[in-house]
């Protein structure tokens, strides 16, 4: 018996699993509800790339082990992983680089080269590969939640669109340019393409380890600081209250399309958007103070996840 289908999915997961490795199954009886309603595996294809089919061999699992959620890390500074038609070189340029291994680049000089280039490592999902991936977690009753970095990690994106950093060189750089108005452009066009193909009521918009240096040299990031009012206070400089507003907006903008923000810890720095939930990885500590906060928190420390 269950109260729903899901509910009878794992039931069945369950039966499974008591047949592993018996073809006799002994009489019991078991009551079963889940403690958690998260239950969740991160899978970051950014930094090792891959395939639909191999996420698909992933996705078989969590369901006999009852997992419900994935987190897809899509984008990094390694390489971005999903087709986005009205910012092509994401996937031409950005998903491409010398040489494969991602400790080799990131101690090397972090380049990316161009799709099709002789030993280039990388690849991305089509779109319709990602709507492959998304019906075949709706039939194992798993949720997908994409992750799109932003402001930092976004190395790829400034070395295949270098305008949009505050230097406009295409190395180098991890942070966005907060000063114009095309990085908010981008972001909301790109937003838009992920919320066409996935579902989930939560998009990932990461917002960790965001250095915010070149923002301190940056006019055009120093303009917005004064256009906004912003001041520095005892624990945060100008700079952390910026990528607050980044924050804001993405969750605003998300928010009038139905959707609500998932952000790293980070976003806890500064001040933290009013409906966004927290994935809290550098510890317990910034779950603790967002649950206080009356924030939604998915624990995910690195000590132990």
């Amino acid at each position: 018996k269950a109260t729903s289908p899901q509910g009878l999915y794992y039931g069945i997961q369950s039966l499974k699993a008591l047949t592993l490795n018996s073809k006799q199954l002994t009489t019991c009886h078991i009551c079963d509800a889940p403690r958690f309603e998260y239950r969740g595996i991160l899978i970051d294809i950014s930094r090792h790339f891959r395939t639909k089919e191999f996420l698909m061999r992933q996705m078989d699992v969590m369901a006999e082990l009852k997992m419900n959620r994935l987190h897809l890390h899509l984008t990094d500074a390694a390489g971005w992983r999903i087709e986005i038609e009205s910012y092509p070189r994401l996937t031409s340029f950005a998903a491409w680089r010398m040489p494969d291994t991602w400790k080799e680049w990131w101690y090397g000089e972090r380049g990316h080269v161009e799709m099709g280039t002789p030993g280039a490592y990388g690849g991305y999902l089509t779109k319709e590969e990602a709507r492959e991936l998304v019906a075949y977690a709706e039939e194992r009753y798993i949720t997908i939640i994409p992750e799109i970095e932003m402001p930092g990690h976004s190395d790829e994106v400034i070395a295949a669109y270098p305008e949009l950093g505050c230097s406009h060189k295409p190395k180098n750089q991890g942070d966005l340019c907060i000063g114009k108005e095309a990085t908010f452009e981008m972001m909301q066009s790109i937003l838009d393409e992920i919320i066409e193909i996935f579902p989930s009521e939560y998009i990932h918009i990461g917002g960790d380890e965001c250095p915010k240096v070149k923002w301190a040299e940056c006019p055009h990031c120093q303009q917005k600081i004064q256009e906004l009012g912003i001041k520095a206070d005892e624990k945060h400089s100008a700079e952390h209250f910026l990528q607050s507003y980044v924050t804001a907006r993405a969750e605003q903008y998300l928010a009038t399309r139905g959707r609500r923000l998932i952000g790293w810890d980070e976003i806890l720095e500064g001040e933290l958007a009013p409906d966004a939930t927290v994935m809290s990885w550098r510890g317990t500590k910034g779950g603790e103070a967002a649950v206080k906060l009356g924030h939604d928190v998915i624990m995910t420390p690195y000590q132990y996840l």
